[in-house]
Formats: structure tokens, C-alpha cells, sequence
């Protein structure tokens, strides 16, 4: 089977797995693959917290075009899972140079489907978008496709008990693999300051309960399956011997009237009200810590959802009143922007690498004490039960996901000062000649305009000239006088404004401007002497 969950989670879903008895545990990207029986799918739907879907492939097949997953599809024996009276529905997740459409994938999929029933019984089961009896799913990795059964239906962070929300609410999937990652389990009292409609307080009400996350879940997909075990089913539903005691106390604050409003409704839906207290408080007017010691996590504003005004200011208001008011306590704090990390103004003691949605976030924790760092030992909730384990192949991934994302703040932190040194020039000063600060030195003539210029003179390299030729010459022009008399001077060109000039015998003469304009008149080879330059 795989179990489907968000990025960076698939360590804590792989303990939760084992946990309830899977065996061949491997992670991936977004997913854990494992294997067990049917009472282990019912489990895995029931009781795992960072899951959002658990899959069971059924046909693997490989296709270079959408016609062969179409035949490849059409030639399955599909009486073993559909029939002419159920629903079905197809989800399409695509990551291929070949297929670059999911939806068109899906479309594939389902004609093929529709085209087998006609072509056996003239007739094809519905297809169903809203509440379909079997859920296909089909993944595509390059060219290699699996289509799988969605044993879940509805993705399982809909728990079932929130009944309203706020501006910007938390997926609860991410909520529980926060608190995993922490590990707390209940051992100490939970706070949020800033607990929104009451996501992260529910859920650590669930954890250190044992309350399965799916017990409030109206439905499961496998529910409607041919081989649905409803007595298997009703014994793992109605399991109990996972409950915990809890003997500390979940509280939340929240700035808003209305947000404490939602979260008394979800958790009064959650039958959560005798463990959780809520209160509209802002965490600024924080004189005190509610209790001596305990675990704050809190998922303030990003400026993207919800817009604050001075976003800085926030976040340099949490870490001075994490600083003053909350010593002894661990506090985990989410958040998007690497600047509202540095307005708390606190050193962190760890980092985790999530994603909230399509944003790359960090989870840090903070260990809050009184007076210096290094004058305090650790102390606090041991955290053994929040670490991965022997999966220490996910643990290198997620290094290097750290290292990724520094690796490109780096890169970006280096373009941005090769900008700030960069000499930047005004729109004035564009149309302006190039200006220096040193004086301008001439340069020292050439020994070829040099009098006492030697053409015989021996060197490295003979010199050649790269006089242009001149189209219809015969032979080079014949120049009077010495050369050596005077430097070679080029000849000055004249438009027809200026009028057109004869030249003297003498070579190196200057050409004189005609009083008489240009009369147009056409100029003939028998007019031209020797060394002009009009010569054909």
C-alpha cells in the first residue's frame, strides 16, 4: 500500500505505521510505502495523523503516449473492482516528460473504462465527481503508471470536526506532524497564543488523549468496496485500548474575538471542551506565562494570507515576550520569511523544513531561559519520541533540504551585494560621456609616423598592411616627392554640400574647396589624372 502525505512528514508517517504493525516500511517523496492486510488499511485510515490518503495499487503497466495507457487500461478486466451500478471517479497525479497534462490522463483513463463496459454489455458505469462508490487513482512517474484504489475517498486532514474557520486556517495534517515533531505526547501543558480557529490545540488535545484522528470522519471510501469487512471494520473503529490520560491543560489566546468564537465551536465539535481553554487575549498584553513550564506553538501571520501592517514588529514582538515572559518553556514557532525569524532575535536550538501549502516554511524551536544560554542545562520534554528513528536516509533528505534552501538564500544573498557594489548610473548621466578619475595621458607616437621610421628595420614579425582593396585599380596609385618627408595623411572626404575638389601633383597637399557649387556635371576618364582617387 501507499500512504500519501505532505513534504517532510514522511518521517513521522513511517513511525506511525510501525507503530500500528506495517511491515516493509520505505519512504519516499510525499509518500511511505509499506505492506500488511486488510485490517491494517482499515488502521492506517483510522489512526494515522499525517496521512492524507492511503492507496492500494492494484495494476502497474508502462505507456510512452496517452493511446497506450489508453489500451492498457481498456485490456484490464475491470468486473473485478467496477460494476454497471456503482460510481467511480478518477484523480490523476503526473510526473512525466511525457504527460504533461493530469486531467487529460484522467480523460484516458475513464474512456477506456466506459469503452470496456460498452463494448462487453453495451452499457458503462456513471462517473461520480461529488460522492463516487469507487475512487481510481493514477500516478505516473515518467513512463511507468500505476493505477491504484483510494481506500480513504476524501482526503483525511478533513477530520470531521471543524464546523468553521478563519482567514488563513492550518491543515490539520501539518498541525499533527508539528506536534509530532516535537515530541510532545501530553507530557506537560500546550500552548498557543495564537491560536487562530484552533487547529494545533485540537489536535494536541487528540495526541495526548490517543483520540484517533479519524473518529469523527462521517465516511471512508473502502466502506463501499465488494470485499468490505463491516464487522473488521466496527472492531478497529471502536477500539479504545490506545486512550491515554492527560493531566495538564490546553489553552489558547487569540488577539481575535471572532477567531476564539470558531475554535469554541470545532472544539465543542470535537467533545475537546473539558481539556481545552481558550481566551481572547493578545500575546502582547502577556505579563506572565499562564503556567511555570510547558510547550508554546504558535503559527503567526506570513503577510500573505492575512496582511499585517508591520510584519517585523510582529515577530520582534514574540521573541521579547518569549524572552521575558516565558522562561523554561520550549516554544516552536512556524513561519515563512527568514527576516521574521531574525526580528525574534532569538538563537534557535533546532529547525524543521516544512510546507505550508506551496511555501516553504520552518518550523524553530526555541529554548526560552532567564539570564544566558550556556548558564542553563537542557532541560524540558525529552524528545526521543519525535525523532525518526532508524530512518536515517530521511533525515539526510532532509538535510539536504536544508542545505538546499540555504544553498539558494546564499546564492541570492550574493547576487544582491554583487547589485549593491555594482555602479549604477542616473537617466541623467546615461546620455553623458563615460567619466574617470584619472587624468588622461597621450600616447606616445608611433614609430611609424616617427621621421627617422626605418621600413628595413629588422623585427620579430615582418609588418603587413592591411590597406583595403580598391576595386578596378590595375596597379598601385604612384605618389611624388620622398616618403619619408612628411607622415602619411589620410584623405579628407567631402560631400556635395562642401563641392568637389581637385588635388595638387605634389603628394601630400592639401585638397581645396571650388567657389562654384557642384554643377552635377559627370566626370570622365579623360578628365582624370594620374593618382586620383576618381579613377576607374
Amino acid at each position: 500500500m501507499i500512504a500519501k502525505t505532505l513534504a517532510e512528514l514522511e518521517d513521522v508517517l513511517a513511525e506511525e505505521l510501525i507503530a500500528l504493525g506495517a511491515d516493509n516500511v520505505e519512504l519516499g517523496t510525499r509518500m511511505v510505502s509499506f505492506t500488511g492486510n486488510k485490517a491494517l488499511m482499515y488502521k492506517a485510515n483510522v489512526h494515522c495523523r499525517t496521512a492524507l490518503r492511503i492507496l492500494k495499487p492494484f495494476y502497474t503497466f508502462k505507456a510512452e503516449s496517452a493511446d497506450e495507457v489508453y489500451e492498457a487500461v481498456k485490456s484490464f478486466n475491470w468486473d473485478d473492482y467496477l460494476s454497471l451500478d456503482t460510481t467511480f471517479s478518477i484523480d490523476a497525479v503526473v510526473f512525466s516528460h511525457i504527460f504533461t497534462h493530469s486531467k487529460f490522463v484522467a480523460y484516458r483513463v475513464k474512456d477506456a473504462i466506459a469503452d470496456w463496459f460498452n463494448e462487453k454489455y453495451e452499457k458503462r458505469p456513471s462517473v461520480s465527481v461529488s460522492n463516487p462508490d469507487i475512487v481510481l487513482h493514477i500516478h505516473v512517474a515518467h513512463n511507468k503508471c500505476t493505477l491504484s484504489l483510494d481506500s480513504s475517498g476524501e482526503s483525511l486532514h478533513k477530520r470531521g470536526y471543524r464546523v468553521a474557520q478563519g482567514d488563513a486556517p492550518l491543515n490539520e495534517v501539518l498541525a499533527a506532524g508539528m506536534i509530532l515533531k516535537s515530541g510532545w505526547r501530553g507530557e506537560c501543558d500546550f500552548i498557543d497564543p495564537m491560536c487562530g480557529s484552533g487547529t494545533l490545540l485540537i489536535e494536541a488535545a487528540m495526541i495526548a488523549l490517543g483520540i484517533p484522528p479519524g473518529i469523527h470522519r462521517p465516511h471512508f471510501a473502502f466502506e463501499k468496496w465488494k470485499d468490505f469487512d463491516s464487522e473488521l471494520f466496527s472492531t478497529i473503529y471502536n477500539d479504545d485500548s490506545g486512550a491515554r490520560e492527560f493531566n495538564h491543560r490546553i489553552m489558547g489566546f487569540d488577539i481575535s474575538p471572532k477567531a476564539i468564537a470558531i475554535a469554541e465551536k470545532n472544539v465543542k465539535n470535537a467533545g475537546l471542551k473539558k481539556y481545552i481553554d481558550l481566551e481572547v487575549k493578545p500575546f502582547k498584553q502577556f505579563a506572565e506565562a499562564p503556567v511555570k513550564e510547558g510547550i508554546l506553538m504558535t503559527n503567526p501571520p506570513y503577510g500573505e494570507r492575512l496582511k499585517v501592517e508591520d510584519l517585523d514588529e510582529l515577530y520582534s514582538m514574540i521573541g521579547e515576550r518569549l524572552k521575558h515572559v516565558f522562561p523554561g518553556y520550549r516554544a516552536y514557532v512556524l513561519s515563512y520569511r527568514k527576516e521574521s525569524f531574525d526580528a525574534i532575535g532569538l538563537r534557535h536550538s533546532n529547525r524543521f523544513f516544512l510546507y505550508n501549502g506551496a511555501l516553504e516554511c520552518e518550523m524553530r524551536e526555541y529554548e526560552i531561559f532567564s539570564g544566558k544560554r550556556d548558564d542553563h542545562p537542557t532541560k524540558g520534554v525529552s524528545r526521543e519520541g519525535g525523532r525518526s528513528g532508524g530512518f536515517g536516509a530521511h533525515s539526510e533528505r532532509n538535510s539536504r533540504e536544508g542545505y538546499r534552501r540555504s544553498r539558494r538564500a546564499g546564492e541570492a544573498d550574493e547576487e544582491k551585494s554583487r547589485d549593491k557594489y555594482r555602479s549604477k548610473r542616473s537617466d541623467d548621466e546615461r546620455d553623458k560621456p563615460f567619466k574617470t578619475d584619472k587624468p588622461f595621458t597621450p600616447r606616445k607616437p608611433s614609430s611609424r609616423s616617427d621621421k627617422s621610421f626605418n621600413p628595413d628595420r629588422s623585427s620579430d614579425k615582418p609588418f603587413k598592411s592591411r590597406e583595403r582593396p580598391v576595386p578596378y585599380r590595375d596597379k598601385p596609385e604612384s605618389r611624388s616627392g620622398n616618403a619619408g618627408d612628411k607622415p602619411l595623411k589620410s584623405r579628407e572626404r567631402f560631400s556635395r554640400e562642401d563641392g568637389r575638389g581637385g588635388r595638387s601633383d605634389k603628394t601630400g597637399a592639401k585638397s581645396f574647396k571650388s567657389d562654384k557649387p557642384f554643377s552635377g556635371k559627370k566626370f570622365s576618364d579623360k578628365d582624370a589624372k594620374p593618382g586620383d582617387f576618381r579613377k576607374k
